[in-house]
């Protein structure tokens, strides 16, 4: 979610985008032995018997990924709600055209640590709010700073307005950082956690959502963690197979995204209710 690299993952199920020489969408399924099947269809068809499989479920989404994978299990596409987030790293965005291409949600990087701002914050969160997009905003977490410093500066850089969606606090391990190694013990991070999680929501009278990856949650036993809501990346396998048992209200599936509005990749979630589930869910978790 930092946006410091992206995970190699195996090519499996996918809708392609269409090509100058191709049918115009195709379905490609990759066998065992390296067979490969294409099953063409036309787009009235493709929308109506692939994509709207069931009242609430699916709506066509005009998204790409520059490196799909087959999920076992119930996939992205079979989630009714999709949404992206960004940072510094997506500097081209037209949120208007994102938003007819399918974009529902958007969560925005603010801040990391107690000093950073994301240079290209201000400009997403007001492009996507008047496209008219739900959007809310992280802070990337950094355990060479008190966690009460680091509240107060995503405070001082998030205004409150209305509509947007709960803070998110972004919580991993950064093994690129150059300046802080520091790996507290897993009690210590959660104390850490609730500290910063206390002070943003008396600020904007919302509970943050937490973000996390499979290693950090693993390592921290989150788990342990009960009430809260989270937001898991999990770029090879579905949540329930990566984080066995863990309620969550957002998916990060990829980190390579293209999406139409985005010059440059952008990771891809979905929202893990019904279109009407997440109707209430607005309601009920915008400030």
């Amino acid at each position: 979610m930092s946006g410091m690299g992206h995970f190699c993952r195996a090519k499996g199920f996918m809708l392609t985008k269409p090509h100058p020489h191709h049918d115009p969408y195709r379905i490609v399924m990759t066998g065992q032995g390296g067979g490969m099947r294409v099953f063409r269809f036309l787009v009235l068809a493709l929308g109506v018997a692939v994509l709207h499989l069931s009242p609430g479920v699916a709506e066509a989404q005009k998204f790409d990924d520059s490196d799909p994978v087959n999920f076992a299990g119930k996939g992205p596409a079979r989630y009714a709600v999709h949404g992206v987030d960004a940072a510094r790293f997506q500097k081209t965005v037209d949120w208007k055209k994102a938003k007819r291409a399918g974009v529902r949600f958007a969560f925005v990087k603010a801040t990391e640590g107690g000093d950073l701002l994301d240079p290209m914050f201000d400009l997403h969160w007001k492009s996507a709010r008047k496209a008219g997009i739900p959007t809310g905003a992280y802070h990337f977490y950094y355990f060479c700073s008190k966690p009460r410093v680091q509240a107060r500066w995503f405070i001082s850089n998030v205004p409150k307005k209305r509509g947007a969606l709960p803070p998110v606090l972004d919580m991993e391990w950064n093994p690129f950082s150059p300046t802080c190694t520091t790996r507290p013990p897993a009690n210590e991070v959660r104390r850490l956690m609730t500290i910063f999680l206390n002070v943003v929501e008396r600020h904007y009278g919302q509970r943050p959502i937490i973000y996390t990856t499979p290693a950090f949650y693993k390592d921290n036993e989150l788990s342990r963690m009960s009430g809260e809501e989270f937001w898991l990346r999990s770029t090879a396998k579905t949540p329930k197979q990566a984080y066995p048992g863990q309620p969550w209200s957002f998916w990060q599936y990829s980190g390579t995204g293209i999406v139409p509005g985005f010059a440059e990749e952008v990771d891809l979630n979905v929202f893990a209710g019904t279109r009407r589930q997440w109707k209430k869910w607005l309601k009920k978790r915008s400030r």
